[in-house]
């Protein structure tokens, strides 16, 4: 496994979240979505110039944006 931002994942590549790079508001915005280090994610989309990034987390589709979204440290599945 290597280590990369959720922004930086292709389309349907999967992986576990390891950590956040920001501040307390931050952490509470993602865990409040569901994100949390150890939950498994899955990137279904990213839009080109930096637009939303969506991610399945279970069953469920969340979507954040490219800067939020580069904040994402994950543990990517080769």
């Amino acid at each position: 496994m290597s280590t990369s931002t959720a922004a930086q994942m292709r389309s349907r590549q999967s992986g576990i979240v390891v950590s956040f790079e920001g501040g307390r508001a931050l952490n509470q915005q993602l865990r409040a979505m569901g994100l949390r280090p150890g939950v498994s994610i899955t990137k279904t989309s990213g839009q080109p110039l930096r637009g939303p990034v969506t991610l399945r987390i279970g069953s469920t589709e969340i979507a954040v944006g490219h800067r939020m979204a580069g904040r994402i440290l994950v543990d990517v599945e080769k």
